[in-house]
């Protein structure tokens, strides 16, 4: 008897779009999943990432409408890497913006790393808009936790971490500094040595996320064409730019915004590696103390969302806070 041969699953279908500022800016995003599914927007990390399709898995899409977005000069959205008008009170306004065009009266909010600073802030300046949140590895926006990047981490990867030094070209290792980067990286400066920090970076990146990884959640290094480099240098660009300036948040004001926001009825559950070499685990205690009410739970795991054990775990949250609003799921889809 032949085998019937089994057929691929399916990717899940997208239906971009383009959201065009009154500034210049073109802010991509897209949708997937159940037209009348329990909305949620997606928000990435970095900050500069882009969105990531693979979120998608953490969502049962016959149930939910979710919505990736590319922020301000990241991923699909252009000008890419461009730091003009770019700041989190931007992003928040882009934010609003998507969510009265799609019709939505209130949607819920998934957010991972700077994505969870970003949705905490967005939440505390707009909480009619949200009906939950669920954080991954939350990055308070603090000195301490910049510091501990670009400084403190080198013992995680210190190869790599002389590599980005000499890029920068930093004699002592106090001048390395988000400022000091986005210095070199603005545009207008000398392309080459934007590319080699660029790319210095990311193998410090890399190596930091690969101390702490389980289950293999770390993309092995693969040749850099030039439009990847490309790719790169804009990321880091964004990345600069809003470290040197502490996102425009800063620990106290994240953590007043998460108040306000629970406060005004939005309930907050965040999940975080145990492990996370960016964002200091004892980042869910400081929120804890900031809001009682938060469902917090620490994980055995590192800081990426593709590592198994918190890839669960966050899957279980979001269907946990998620889908207890699916019978408001229509009434959510409608402004008033």
């Amino acid at each position: 008897m032949t085998k019937r041969r089994r057929e691929p699953l399916s990717e899940p279908l997208l239906e971009p779009q383009t959201l065009r500022t009154r500034d210049g800016h073109r802010v991509w995003y897209a949708l997937a999943g159940a037209a009348d599914g329990v909305p949620v927007a997606v928000l990435h990390g970095g900050p500069g990432s882009g969105s990531q399709k693979s979120a998608l898995r953490l969502f049962d899409l016959n149930r939910f409408r979710v919505v990736l977005i590319d922020q301000r000069g990241t991923g699909e959205s252009t000008p890419h890497g461009s730091v003009r008008h770019n700041r989190t009170d931007y992003l928040i306004a882009d934010l609003e913006a998507i969510r009265a065009r799609l019709g939505f009266e209130r949607w819920s909010l998934l957010g991972g790393s700077w994505g969870a600073s970003l949705a905490l802030a967005y939440a505390g300046q707009c909480p009619q808009s949200i009906a939950g949140i669920v954080l991954r590895g939350l990055f308070l926006t603090s000195t301490r936790e910049i510091r501990g990047l670009f400084v403190t981490s080198r013992r995680r990867a210190p190869r790599a971490w002389r590599k980005l030094r000499a890029a920068a070209a930093c004699d002592q290792s106090s001048q390395l500094s988000a400022g000091r980067c986005a210095a070199l990286l603005r545009n207008g400066a000398n392309a080459a040595r934007q590319r080699a920090l660029a790319l210095a970076w990311r193998g410090y990146e890399i190596d930091v996320l690969a101390s702490a990884a389980t289950g293999g959640a770390v993309s092995p290094r693969t040749r850099v064409s030039p439009r990847f480099a490309r790719a790169l240098t804009g990321k880091y660009r964004i990345q600069s730019h809003y470290l040197a300036h502490r996102c425009w948040l800063g620990e106290t004001r994240l953590l007043r915004l998460a108040r306000h926001a629970a406060a005004a009825g939005v309930p907050i559950a965040a999940v975080h590696g145990s492990r996370d070499p960016v964002c200091p685990p004892a980042n869910l205690r400081r929120l804890a103390r900031a809001v009682p009410s938060a469902q917090i739970e620490w994980v055995k795991a590192g800081h990426l969302a593709s590592e198994p054990a918190l890839h669960e775990r966050v899957a279980q949250a979001v269907a946990a806070m998620f889908v207890s609003t699916s019978h408001e799921g229509r009434n959510l889809r409608r402004a008033a």
